[in-house]
């Protein structure tokens, strides 16, 4: 509210402004034309006071319709950000990082158990009645077809059946044990159900952003669900990946989280996203689960279940999204679970077969050149919407990855500049490959260096780099060669990697 009430006095005082500059002139024109009384001029003057009104009332239009477009584009999120920061939620919030305990809650097994052994990955699917369409089978057989015998062995599915008509939730389960028996007994697939009676209030609820109550209800009670399947998953992995109950997989989509999870290894972050459309694809920490439920209770009439996500990973200090292309999830339902609502949304970077993911093996990286802001090196190095970005970097400035440990490269690949900024290339420079790593995790290099080639139009790609290399590689350098006036983006470091050689 101060944002808009400021902007509107800058437009008062903008258009008081002009009027105290224009109007004199405007009398004094008319004074002087009515005095002389010549017809010619005042042909003249007619045109010069219509351009003038015109250009007074197009900058007031200009300032005005800038500024209620944007004001459209941000008032819903400003005013949730504006919410969750008033006084009386700020206890909660600052009692975030507290809450590990799990919610108090009996649930219903409806099929399956977890077994006792850890998983690697549970993938939470909380579902509904819809009016029309049901894609919950058609998901989980995209989940368990789209993984491998080793991948299956590391996975663990949550159905949570967030409906209060036990009729449909007998039929759901029957038709989820006739389909997947052999995952309900080997412990891959869980089924489970929230009693009503452990719901918060789900009527007469606040309408924020004008919502309808019907609407209200619906989100609300949707953040309900997602915190009770999220509070049931806490212990059964190390990672949990959340889906809607009407996606599609990636072939092979675990192998491809797991070389990014391995990639990021090293650095700090709440939520790694997989897909661009609402609460689908996104991987937490198991750790964090607790929190994150109770965080959803907390707020769950205030705002949807993807806004509130905003929030929580920014409450724990990760401040923009670490989305990764291309999406390894798409949404094929054609109606919502909201009233059956046409819903023909589609992430536009889903791959069904994303076989090219590079390895990008575990890492320390540095660099001597001056970093623009918070564009750090390992931006670069993974396949996200991120990228380094240095000042005018000068010749023999480096960037460098050094390896936890040795490996063999089968190909490696270093894009630089953006469709924004396609001068911010890597100009002069040469790629480097070492061996025998020196220094502490801050200052890692190799002994020895050989050069690969140089780049090209600021990208540097190579195949077949094990057959040209017949040591075990330790570092990378990407090295420059001459000065250069513009700044430099590093855009992505991708590496693929062969089985390393016997020591």
């Amino acid at each position: 509210m101060n944002e808009t009430v400021k902007k509107s006095e800058k437009i008062v005082i903008a258009s008081e402004g002009l009027h105290k500059i224009y109007a004199p002139l405007l009398r004094t024109t008319r004074f002087r034309y009515l005095d002389k009384m010549r017809c010619f001029r005042k042909r003249s003057a007619i045109p010069v006071l219509g351009v003038l009104i015109i250009c007074l009332l197009f900058m007031n239009l200009y300032i005005e319709d800038e500024y209620v477009l944007e004001e459209e584009d941000k008032h819903l999120r400003d005013t949730s950000t504006h919410q969750l920061g008033s006084d009386r939620y700020i206890h909660t919030i600052r009692n975030l990082s507290n809450l590990s305990s799990s919610i108090n809650v009996t649930y219903r097994i409806l099929a399956g158990m977890p077994l006792s052994r850890k998983r690697y990955l549970t993938i939470g699917l909380s579902s509904v009645k819809r009016k029309k369409g049901n894609y919950l089978l058609e998901t989980i057989k995209s989940i368990f077809e789209q993984s491998s015998y080793e991948e299956l062995k590391e996975i663990m599915v949550v159905v949570h059946l967030a409906e209060f008509d036990s009729t449909w939730c007998e039929s759901i389960v029957q038709d989820i044990s006739r389909k997947f028996s052999h995952h309900i007994i080997a412990g891959k697939l869980t089924i489970i159900h929230t009693p009503m009676e452990f719901y918060p209030m789900l009527e007469g609820l606040k309408r924020n952003y004008n919502d309808p109550d019907d609407r209200v209800k619906f989100r609300s009670k949707q953040n309900v669900d997602y915190a009770f399947l999220l509070n049931f998953c806490a212990n059964l992995s190390d990672y949990y990946l959340m889906l809607e109950d009407d996606v599609r997989c990636s072939k092979n989509f675990l192998t491809t989280i797991k070389k990014v999870i391995t990639s990021r290894k090293g650095s700090s972050w709440v939520t790694l996203e997989f897909s661009k459309l609402g609460y689908i694809g996104k991987l937490y920490l198991s750790n964090d689960l607790p929190r994150l439920a109770h965080f959803l209770l907390m707020f769950y009439q205030e705002m949807p279940c993807d806004w509130l996500l905003i929030h929580f990973r920014g409450l724990l200090a990760q401040k923009d999204a670490i989305r990764f292309k291309p999406s390894l999830f798409q949404h094929m339902g054609y109606y919502s679970s909201y009233k059956g609502a046409e819903n023909k949304l589609k992430d536009d970077d889903f791959e069904e077969d994303a076989c090219d993911i590079p390895d990008n093996p575990s890492a320390s990286l540095n660099t001597n050149m001056n970093v623009f802001e918070n564009y750090e090196p390992i931006k670069a190095y993974s396949s996200t919407e991120e990228y380094f970005w240095a000042k005018s970097p000068s010749s023999g400035d480096f960037y460098h990855i050094a390896f936890e440990k040795p490996i063999k490269i089968n190909k490696i690949k270093v894009c630089t500049g953006t469709e924004d900024r396609q001068n911010d290339i890597l100009h002069h420079g040469t790629l480097e490959v070492g061996e025998r790593v020196v220094g502490n995790k801050k200052g890692k290099k190799c002994t020895t260096y050989l050069r690969l080639g140089d780049f090209k139009n600021g990208n540097f790609e190579m195949e077949n780099i094990d057959r040209k290399v017949l040591f075990n590689i330790d570092c990378i350098r990407i090295l420059l060669t001459k000065n250069q006036i513009e700044w430099l983006i590093i855009k992505s470091i991708s590496i693929w990697t062969t089985e390393p050689m016997n020591q």
